[in-house]
Order: structure tokens, then C-alpha cells, then sequence
């Protein structure tokens, strides 16, 4: 049974992305799941000075465990001024320490949504560009756009077309790890 790691690159307890990566895990059968949340890895702010003089924290080592477990990743990105959240950026700033291809070649289904109507695609370009310096194999992705107007809670995502857009890139998700 492949495993697939998912979490939203958010610290927020009512994460929008966290649903959608929560959504995303849900719609794969035969899986053995693990949905992360970003809170249980709350770390110092990276820097230099800190890894030379308290080394790199415990929970930087327990996230990069779980990257390497995976047999798959979703990731649903949240953007914060265009960019990764703090929270991501922290975390993905101490694992890169440990290995800088910290992403391992491992498939993942990249995702992001917002608000609004760009569906955090800012940030969904910068993962997608920056990832594969760093071992990301990134073979699906998808924004949706203005999340309260086309996720809820029962039905997930409703609008057909994003429906349909979401499922083709699951589908190729799935047939990348199933090889």
C-alpha cells in the first residue's frame, strides 16, 4: 500500500489549503495516509547563527522523516504576500539544512487556493519553479480559485469544471505512483 504524505503549507487552525490537501488524500483509495499539520513542527526562526549554536531542531529531522516515508506528496500551498506562508518557509528552510534534496524525487501533487480568484497561483509558480533544485518531481498541480464560492465541506469541490480540472490531475497523481 503506497503512502502519501499531505498537508497545507499553513498554520492556521481553520487552513483553507489544509482542507483542500485533507480533500485531495481522501479522493485515493488503497493508500495509507498521513496529513501532517504544520503546527506540530513550530520551530525557532531559521538562521545561521541558530544551527551553528543549538543545531538543527528535532522536528526539522521528524518532518524530512515523513518526506522520506512518502511514496507521494500533496502539498496545498497558502500564499502570504505572494509568497510561502512563514510557517512553510520556516520548516522548508530547516529541512533543506538537513538535505538539500529534501523533495527526494518523490511525485507530488501540488495545489494552492485562496480567497480569491488567482487561487494562490503566485506562490503554486514559485513551488513549481524552485522545487526541482531541490529533488521535487512536481507531476500534478492545481489552483482553485475563490475557495469559499467552490469547496464546502460535504460536496468538496463544486463547481464541474474545477471538479474536472482537479480530478485529471489526481488521476495523473495516481498513475505516478502506482508505477
Amino acid at each position: 500500500m503506497k503512502k502519501i504524505l499531505a498537508f497545507g503549507a499553513s498554520s492556521s487552525i481553520h487552513s483553507i489549503n489544509k482542507k483542500l490537501a485533507t480533500y485531495a488524500v481522501h479522493r485515493m483509495d488503497d493508500i495509507e495516509p498521513t496529513i501532517l499539520d504544520l503546527n506540530d513542527f513550530e520551530m525557532p526562526i531559521f538562521s545561521v547563527d541558530k544551527e551553528k549554536n543549538n543545531g538543527i531542531p528535532p522536528l526539522a529531522h521528524d518532518f524530512l522523516d515523513h518526506i522520506k516515508t512518502a511514496d507521494g506528496l500533496i502539498i496545498s500551498f497558502a500564499e502570504h504576500n505572494g509568497a510561502y506562508s512563514t510557517a512553510f518557509k520556516n520548516i522548508f528552510d530547516w529541512v533543506s539544512r538537513i538535505d538539500g534534496n529534501l523533495w527526494n524525487g518523490t511525485p507530488m501533487f501540488a495545489m494552492a487556493t485562496s480567497p480569491g480568484g488567482r487561487g494562490g497561483m503566485t506562490v503554486l509558480d514559485i513551488a513549481k519553479g524552485r522545487f526541482k533544485f531541490m529533488g521535487g518531481n512536481i507531476i500534478a498541480s492545481f489552483s482553485l480559485p475563490s475557495f469559499f464560492d467552490n469547496f464546502n465541506e460535504v460536496d468538496g469541490i463544486t463547481d464541474s469544471d474545477l471538479r474536472a480540472q482537479f480530478e485529471d490531475q489526481l488521476a495523473v497523481f495516481k498513475r505516478a505512483i502506482s508505477g
